[in-house]
């Protein structure tokens, strides 16, 4: 059943069927992130929470929902509830459509008075947005305005200052500015989502004048899968990675019988097309930071061979992996997985036969395996289903690939030492480790809702929440960039010590596993304590809170030279460092803020 939760949706099953596929979740699911959602609704919204509710489990997210009543949303916004207050909402998402627009230009007015009626509308929203900001400081998702279902003026509705389309298209427009000049602010795109539904099944009257529902009940699933895809994004729950399979995937044909110059890819035939411009498309991927792979039955030489040709938009140098053998694919996938120091679940399978994709599906839970029927319809069936949907970007995103792929590098080169201080010596690393610092944040509170292995409390924080632990002088706050002769890690481990007198409580300590095991975590401690003893403290405590998939941390602090001092039933652990007569520094083969040494 919970296959009816991939695109496409059956938006009427899916909602008659919400409480048995809600049990369903809630029992196959192993952990689940509590966080607390409200909706401030313009139309009637209980149906979109409860596809949100569902979408959200999906991704491993446990929500509490605050609804406004019927298109209370501004007054709530604007005025507050006592019931909102208490709720503190970790995200609000006001559920606004084109039927809450209040000022329409008419036929006959001049340019002054539409564009006053625009910066009135405009204003209503924005000062919304500000104060919602301010009162809440978490992430706000705004629908922008689907197109209305008539046009009085026909095609010039589009082109004519007083038409309500052209009104709409500005409207939508500065909101969009306003999402790109403020942070932890996000558009739900349900132009483009309703132009893709069909605006006319979209907006169909009846369910506004019957149930007071803004869109269609069938394409409720749409609007609400489109929400749970930012909000699962801004908390880290994206996928990473693809596996891609090659013989009729990449191209049409079977290499190892066709030969590479018998494949289909290329402008010669319409399926050619279809496979060069499926190419394109995950090519264009590298450039938001995702990791191309290829998991492919073939001998190596012959899916080398394929990647070869100059027709292909995909070249070998932009995989970072190629894995080419006979072994079942679910193994090669978590094999995969391993070398790049990636938890399964982060890929996403790409295979055009279904035997495969139930296999890793069965044998690899979490894994996303679009069905793939026509190669004409494979970039939707990614697409639609929103594995990558991007709410922060940042350098480290785009360079992301080439980092995964240096760390191959590094793996190969490691098998020539038999000495590992050597080896990391070799590497010839400098870190830059140092108070939180403007220039980071939003790389620092990516990481907190990214990193799910190695993070011992598993806190995340918003952008602002980083802000104010790094403006709040009881904390010592430190983010980690390490370097080596391989190229830029960048931003890699992030951690907050709480002073409490003589006590520093380590509230949060994350690195990226891409570095694991090259003393970066030692450096970060030494660090950590350095400054802690400059301030006074005599103890440091560290707290370990498990997970389903933080238990490769589980010893960190034993490692670190620390005590246990308790444990509870559930894992639970609390371990203390005393570092009242001093402290020996634990890792000497990365140099530590070379520059002001």
């Amino acid at each position: 059943m919970l296959q009816n939760l991939d695109y496409p949706f059956d938006g009427e099953e899916l909602i008659q069927k919400y409480r048995s596929i809600k049990r369903e979740l809630l029992g196959k699911q192993g952990q689940f992130e509590n966080r607390r959602i409200a909706i401030l609704g313009g139309s009637t919204t209980d149906n979109v929470r409860k596809m949100l509710d569902l979408f959200l489990l999906k991704h491993g997210i446990r929500a509490d929902f605050y609804e406004s009543e019927f298109a209370q949303y501004w007054k709530d916004a604007m005025f507050g509830t006592p019931e909102l207050t208490a709720f503190k909402p970790n995200v609000i998402f006001i559920h606004t459509s084109n039927r809450n627009i209040t000022l329409y230009p008419e036929s006959g007015d001049d340019v002054d008075a539409i564009d006053g009626l625009l910066a009135a509308e405009y204003e209503k929203f924005s000062s919304m947005w500000i104060k919602l900001a301010g009162d809440y400081s978490c992430p706000i998702i705004q629908n922008n305005f689907e197109y209305p279902y008539y046009r009085l003026m026909g095609n010039k509705d589009a082109s004519d200052r007083s038409g309500r389309v052209n009104f709409i298209t500005r409207l939508n427009l500065k909101f969009a500015e306003f999402a790109q000049t403020h942070e932890n602010f996000f558009i739900s795109d349900i132009n483009w989502i309703s132009a893709d539904y069909g605006l006319e099944r979209w907006s169909e009257p009846f369910y506004w004048h019957m149930y007071k529902y803004a869109l269609s009940l069938p394409a409720i699933p749409y609007l609400a899968h489109n929400v749970a895809n930012i909000i699962k994004s801004i908390y880290g729950k994206n996928k990473k990675a693809f596996a891609l399979d090659l013989d009729n995937t990449l191209w049409g044909g079977v290499v190892g019988d066709d030969g590479a110059e018998g494949l289909e890819i290329g402008q010669e035939t319409s399926l050619g097309q279809a496979f060069a411009e499926f190419q394109a498309y995950i090519k264009a991927h590298k450039k938001l930071g995702i990791i191309l792979n290829v998991i492919s039955k073939n001998e190596e030489a012959n899916a080398l061979a394929g990647l070869s040709r100059p027709d292909n938009a995909l070249k070998i140098d932009d995989f970072v992996v190629i894995k080419a053998n006979w072994e079942p694919k679910s193994e090669n996938l978590i094999q995969l997985a391993d070398g790049l120091t990636l938890l399964p679940e982060s890929f996403v399978f790409v295979d055009d036969n279904p035997a495969e994709r139930e296999i890793v599906r069965q044998q690899i839970p979490g894994v996303a395996a679009p069905e793939l029927e026509k190669a004409e319809k494979y970039i939707q069936m990614i697409d639609r289903n929103g594995w990558f949907e991007v709410t922060n970007f940042s350098n480290d995103d785009i360079k992301r690939a080439e980092m995964y792929k240096s760390n191959a590098e590094r793996s190969a080169g490691q098998s020539r030492f038999t000495d590992y201080k050597d080896y990391l010596l070799s590497l010839e690393m400098t870190a830059e480790i140092k108070p939180f610092s403007p220039m980071y944040m939003s790389r620092i509170a990516q990481l907190t809702n990214k990193s799910n292995q190695f993070n011992l409390t598993t806190k995340r924080f918003t952008q602002n929440e980083i802000t104010d632990a790094a403006n709040d002088g009881r904390n010592i706050t430190l983010y980690g960039k390490l370097i080596d002769k391989f190229g830029d890690n960048g931003v890699v481990s992030v951690t907050i010590g709480e002073l409490d007198e003589a006590l520093c409580h380590i509230r949060l300590w994350l690195m990226s596993c891409r570095v694991l095991k090259r003393d970066m975590e030692f450096a970060m401690m030494d660090e950590l304590v350095r400054l802690a003893l400059e301030r006074g403290v005599k103890e440091v405590r560290g707290y370990y809170y498990p997970t389903a998939k933080n238990a490769i941390v589980r010893d960190f602090y034993g490692e670190q030279g620390f005590e246990k001092i308790s444990e509870d039933t559930d894992g639970n652990a609390v371990w203390r460092l005393d570092i009242s007569e001093g402290y020996a520094n634990k890792q000497n083969v990365i140099k530590v803020n070379a520059e002001e040494n």
